[in-house]
């Protein structure tokens, strides 16, 4: 059983920094892609970042490009997403999500190949 816990959500101003971690355990994780997913009110879940967790190809969302760095710790086993110059759109409630497998870039942005998901952390960005 892969089990994801999520921290580091909170309340920040515009313009300010949150790092947000991703506490796996379960499995060995070197096989996995890793992901961040966002989803404000009312809307749909939508794709923020995804790597593997063996290293090399990351990938992000258009809107967050340049702003989020996704990145993991083995010795921790923990996944990160750094998020620097927060906008007040990027407020949502933060997943963290695992594939079992090497995913692509087209695939990455999914939500349908990810099988677990952690219980999500709130970020509310305010001006």
């Amino acid at each position: 059983q892969v089990y994801l816990v999520e921290s580091g959500g909170g309340l920040v101003q515009a313009g300010g920094s949150l790092r947000l971690s991703c506490a796996a355990s379960g499995r060995t994780f070197s096989s996995y892609t890793m992901g961040w997913f966002r989803q404000a009110p009312g809307k749909e879940r939508e794709f923020v970042a995804a790597m593997r967790w063996s290293g090399g190809s990351t990938y992000y969302a258009d809107s967050v490009k340049g702003r989020f760095t996704i990145s993991r710790d083995n010795a921790k086993n923990t996944v990160y997403l750094q998020m620097n110059n927060l906008k007040l759109e990027d407020t949502a409630v933060y997943y963290c999500a695992a594939a079992p497998r090497f995913l692509s870039a087209y695939n990455a942005y999914m939500s349908r190949h990810y099988t677990n998901w952690g219980q999500g952390t709130q970020v509310t960005v305010s001006s």
